[in-house]
Parts: C-alpha cells; structure tokens; sequence
C-alpha cells in the first residue's frame, strides 16, 4: 500500500487530518494533493484500508514490546485484540515494514568454580516443573555500564518461566546470590520448602553462606558439570532474553540507572506482559493464575461429585 493510500484511510478511518499525517510521515503535504487530485485515482478499497490498519497496529505492538516481538508473538497480540490474522500475514507484513528482533550474542561464561563440595545434578537437563515452586533455576550474568560492570543474580521458577529474585551489585560474590534468593523466597510468600535450585557450580552458589541460606528455607541444591553451559541452559537462556530483549538496547551511565531500568522492566514488562511460548503464548503472572484458577475448579467438581 502506498504512503498517499495510508494518509487517505488515516482520513477516512480515524478523522485524522491530512497536514498531520504528512508531517507524522515526513511527506510533503503539496506532493500528497498532488497525488490525490490525479485523474483516475481510486480510493483505497476495503482490503487495503485494513492493511493499513494491521501496519499501524503491527508497529504499535513491535514497538509496546521494545522491538523484541517476532511475528509468533505479534500474532498472539493481534489475536487478543480481536484481529482474525494468520502469523504468514504477520510475517510478511513485518518484513515488509523492516521489522525484526534482535539475534542474540554469544554470552561469556562468569562461572568460576567453588572449592567447596557441589551438589548432585538433580535436573539432568529436564528443565520443566509440573507446579509452581518445584523447580528454581539460577545463574550470574554481568551488565556494561560507564561506571564499570554490575552484575546481575537471578532466580526463574520453571513452572511458569517467571523472574522470582533478582539482585544486582558491583561484587560477584555468594552476597549477590544470596540476596536474588532471598527475594524469590519473598515473594512467594516464604514457604518454600522443598523446592530444589538448580545452578552452575560457580563459588556463589557453593560457598557457605549460600548453602546455609539454601537449608534455611529447605531450598535442596542441584548442580550441573564442570563447564557445560547446556547444564543450566534453563538459567542461561533467561539472561539471554534479558539482555537482548532489553539490556542491548540501552546505554547506562550508572550502575544505579542500570538497576532502576532493569527493575522496572522485570516487574512491568516481563513478568506480567511479555509472551512466553512455554506458557503456549501467556505472561509468566497470567499463566499462573490460570493454572490455579483451572486446578481449582477442577478440585471443585472432584469435591463435588464424591459428594
């Protein structure tokens, strides 16, 4: 569809003034009248009015979600709202536009291994969890700021790919682990016995303040080999969506900006907005609530009936 076509259904759909989508789109508006006062122009038929209005909101959609969204995503938002649209049209129509996400970068590994005993690897790469706060994964991963490094703890709980704790510091040490822990704990309320975290065998996680905060909450341990990053791919690929989705996207003059950026994005975007395909295209935070909902309710009818 042409950009004079778009400015017409702009019109024509939306009351939107002439002059002001030229200047949106950075047209001329005298070579916009020139093109509508042609003899035999058409106006735009109904298919392209409804293009034009699938680009507008492909773009407002690709641009809400920090230009990250692929067309898979688009389409689940789209689908939200009401649009009765295949993800081959989403595709095409973003490749038409130049919208794409970002290829990840290979990350550097952080882990340096602890001198103390590691625990037993109790997840052998099966990185699934039939229930919330059966299976935590976690991992260090550091950010550039024109301070220096900060570095950035996190805790995922598998069932929902939700970001449970984070911290951040200047230090890489067991503090730093020990903090995203504790605030996992918090905020699922402080009971969590039994779950088991599963994590690299890097000093932060082996050393003996972080083993005494793991038996503290009954948190049991599990760890993968000795320089196989596909042990805690889990871990590993939650920072990678963290830093391309967002962190490459920003420039931090401080470490406390960093912080401030990082947190917001977490709590306002990733866990309660961002689509996740493990959760067949839900919010880590929506699915489970519908998880507990359904279970619920089913708990309910199996009440009932045995009554």
């Amino acid at each position: 569809m042409s950009v004079a076509a778009f400015i017409c259904s702009h019109k024509a759909d939306h009351g939107v003034d002439h002059a002001i989508s030229c200047r949106a789109l950075e047209v001329s508006p005298s070579w916009f009248y020139k093109w509508k006062s042609r003899i035999g122009v058409e106006a735009p038929t109904v298919r392209e009015q409804r293009r034009a209005r699938l680009d507008a909101e492909i773009q407002r959609l690709f641009a809400a979600s920090g230009g990250t969204y692929g067309s898979p995503r688009i389409t689940q938002d789209l689908r939200a709202l009401g649009w009765k649209v295949s993800e081959n049209t989403v595709a095409k129509r973003m490749a038409e536009l130049g919208l794409a996400g970002r290829a990840p970068k290979k990350p550097r590994s952080l882990t340096r291994q602890g001198k103390r005993p590691a625990a037993l690897d109790l997840v052998r790469r099966k990185f699934t969890a039939v229930a919330p706060d059966v299976l935590w994964v976690g991992d260090v991963t550091m950010i550039h700021t024109d301070e220096g490094p900060l570095y950035l703890a996190s805790v995922e709980d598998l069932f929902s790919r939700r970001f449970l704790g984070y911290a951040m510091s200047e230090h890489h040490d067991a503090a730093l682990t020990t903090a995203s822990l504790q605030m996992a704990v918090a905020t699922r309320g402080g009971d969590v016995d039994g779950v088991i975290f599963h994590s690299d065998r890097g000093s932060e996680y082996t050393a003996a303040r972080y083993q005494a905060e793991c038996r503290k909450h009954g948190v049991v341990q599990s760890m993968g080999r000795v320089g196989c990053a596909l042990d805690n791919g889990a871990a590993e690929s939650l920072n990678s969506t963290l830093k391309v989705e967002f962190v490459h996207r920003q420039h931090f003059r401080t470490r406390a900006e960093a912080r401030l950026k990082i947190a917001t994005w977490v709590a306002d975007f990733y866990n309660v907005k961002r689509r996740h395909s493990a959760n067949d295209g839900l919010s880590p935070v929506t699915f489970e609530r519908q998880m507990i909902e359904k279970r619920q309710a089913s708990s309910a009818l199996l009440r009932a009936a045995v009554a």
